[in-house]
Parts: C-alpha cells; structure tokens; sequence
C-alpha cells in the first residue's frame, strides 16, 4: 500500500508539472577554455594557416589596437556582416581608429579574451567568445553567454566575417 501511495503521489506531482510547467532558468555556464592557445592550432596545415589568421586578427588587432598591421590579416574588400560596419578594410580600420578611437597597446604574448572554442572547417573559422553579461531582470545579477565571430579566409587573409551583433 505504501508502494502504491508514494507511486500515486510521484505520478500526480509528474502529471501536474506537465499540465503546468515552471519556467525553466537554469543555465550552465559558459567558460573560457584553459589553454585557448591551442585551440588556434591543427594538424590539417590549411585548417592551422586559418586558424592563425584568426588569432592574430584578435590578439593583434582587436586586443592589441595594431589596426597599422590590418593589411597582413584582411583583404581589401573585407566584406563585412555587422551591421554597425561597413564593408572595407579601410572602413573597418577607421571605425577602430577614428570612431572608436582604440589606442595601440604592445602585443601580449598570450591572447586574453576568454574564448571557449574554435573550429575550422574549409575556408571558415568560427570563434565562439565566453560574454558576460546583466541579468535584465535582476541588473545585480550577471549570466554567460556566448558570442561568436567567423571569418572566411582567403589566400591567407579575412575576407568576410560575421558575428552576433545587432544594431547600436
């Protein structure tokens, strides 16, 4: 009888959260891979030249302000698929430069944005970046998310990138 009873009560506790779901928040949180170094590497030699263009173009440029050394990692036409960008190489590093005004640092020897992994497959590198951001119910609280950026390389530099941005 008491099998039957906790039985019952299981049952009717299962039957009552389908037929009135909670809200579901839980979330694992994302996290930045421990040696985010060797994620830019790969035994497949033009999935590694990739990767590298990749790499630099961040730790490089994006971290390091080296917009001076765009024409070693972008094409000139760097089609562009944010839409706070236009498309350009010389677009694009004005709006670093001049708009953003993002000032020149030493190159670090290690890159420094929290990035959770990396895949290359054929001309495409995807960069998947760990992002922290405010709970928009509760602005005392954060969460992780992830941002992403691809780039398709050509002839060893960027010649188009996407990323999740929306417009400011």
């Amino acid at each position: 009888m008491i099998k039957q009873s906790a039985v019952l009560a299981v049952t009717l506790s299962l039957f009552s959260l389908l037929a009135h779901p909670a809200p579901v928040f839980a979330q694992e949180a994302v996290v930045a891979a421990a040696d985010k170094e060797a994620l830019f590497t790969s035994a497949d030699p033009k999935l590694h030249a990739n990767k590298q263009v990749v790499y630099h173009i961040m730790r490089d440029l994006l971290e390091a302000g080296h917009w001076d050394q765009a024409d070693r990692f972008l094409t000139e036409r760097y089609i562009q698929h944010n839409p706070n960008v236009a498309s350009g190489r010389d677009t694009v590093v004005a709006f670093f430069t001049e708009v953003l005004k993002v000032e020149k640092k030493p190159i670090p020897e290690k890159l420094s944005t929290p990035v959770a992994f990396v895949t290359a497959e054929g001309d495409l590198v995807t960069v998947g970046i760990v992002r922290e951001e405010k709970d928009p119910k509760d602005p005392s609280k954060t969460y992780t998310t992830t941002w992403y950026d691809t780039w398709r390389i050509v002839d060893g530099k960027a010649d188009e990138h996407w990323d999740s941005a929306v417009k400011q």
